[in-house]
């Protein structure tokens, strides 16, 4: 017997060891690094949202010391923001695709010219015989679908042809600038259709029309990028080509919708200029490429292509259009809208770079 009832060691008996205490978990100090990485990353994902606000704030602060008003808390204001932003967006809904898929589209200015004047020639051409609302109608669609066809060019340079996008897209440039400056014969060709005007300067429940048909269009823009099998193509194309072609991903086909679906966004966003302004013009869009490319990259998307979102692309619009009716509304010079966005465009590729080092991503020396 070598144990006492009562469960006592006997004298002799082998000891049994003391019970060993817990262990205390000691976080690694990866664990907090990692979060810290995270942290950055996740400021990073936002910062067209905190330029935005810091830009609002910036100028709100500056209206209260200057004039003793409110930038912020001024409906018009707002409106005139969002009025600011409507074309250079719809462009940059375009533009999205395009630079998630790794490439870039520098015609879309001039394809948005073209189509402006394309609308307002058609416009005037069948509105008497068709009626004015059945005149915007057929105005429209021939306008985006005139507008489509230096996006079919586009697509077969890049995906079949394997043209650089920049080159190929620069060279649609130059012949959207002269086809739609042909078409104007040089000058500004006015509608004559009070309906369109109205759709353009008209409101509903104190809203401007263009400003709910540029809602709704980025709303459908969203949803085919994030819960489309177009869009996660479109992410896989970008981040890896060859495994996404690898994986099944017709790439020719799709960079070929890409480009066409870039210039009908264009075609869009000139039919919208020509209703705001009742006339059409071909040099409707040529600044607004700029203001497109930049909302796209304040808004975090990468050059390097695999990111971005349509909401970022809003906020990136909606920073660039701050800046220039904040400018104009302090009694800045103007002059000063083409630095303020460019610093913020060289800030905006700066911390992507960072953030792609961060997460281990490419970057091209």
């Amino acid at each position: 017997m070598t144990a006492s009832v009562t469960g006592a060691p006997l004298p002799g008996s082998p000891q049994t060891p003391p019970p060993a205490s817990p262990a205390v978990h000691v976080k690694p100090q990866a664990d907090h690094a990692d979060k810290a990485k995270t942290w950055l990353q996740r400021v990073a994902d936002l910062r067209a949202w905190l330029f935005l606000l810091a830009l609002a704030l910036g100028f709100e602060a500056w209206a209260r010391m200057e004039f003793g008003g409110t930038f912020i808390f001024n409906s018009f204001n707002i409106q005139s923001i969002a009025i600011f932003a409507v074309a250079p967006l719809i462009l940059a809904t375009g533009q999205t695709f395009v630079i998630i898929s790794g490439g870039i589209d520098l015609s879309l200015g001039f394809i948005m010219g073209l189509a402006a004047v394309v609308a307002a020639h058609t416009i005037n051409a069948v509105s008497p015989g068709l009626g004015l609302p059945m005149g915007v109608l057929v105005g429209t669609i021939v306008a985006v679908a005139v507008a489509g066809i230096p996006g079919l060019i586009n697509g077969l340079l890049v995906s079949r042809l394997r043209v650089p996008p920049f080159i190929g897209t620069l060279g649609m440039f130059g012949v959207a600038r002269g086809v739609a400056f042909l078409l104007a014969g040089g000058t500004t060709v006015p509608i004559s259709n009070s309906f369109f005007a109205t759709i353009g300067n008209g409101r509903i429940f104190g809203l401007p029309y263009i400003i709910l048909i540029t809602a709704l269009f980025v709303l459908v823009m969203h949803y085919l990028l994030s819960q489309t099998r177009f869009g996660q193509h479109n992410y896989a194309i970008g981040a890896n080509v060859q495994a996404a072609r690898r994986s099944g991903i017709n790439v020719k086909s799709h960079l070929l919708r890409l480009y066409i679906l870039s210039a009908l966004c264009a075609g869009l966003a000139g039919v919208v200029y020509s209703a705001r302004f009742n006339a059409g013009a071909a040099q409707a869009g040529e600044p607004l490429l700029l203001d497109c490319v930049a909302a796209v990259v304040i808004g975090g998307a990468s050059l390097f292509g695999g990111s971005g979102t349509i909401l970022g692309t809003v906020a990136g619009a909606f920073v660039i259009a701050v800046i220039q009716y904040g400018l104009v509304f302090v009694n800045v010079e103007p002059f000063w809208q083409f630095i303020s966005v460019g610093i913020v465009i060289i800030i905006s590729v700066l911390i992507d770079q960072a953030q792609r080092r961060f997460s281990g991503g490419r970057i091209d020396e």
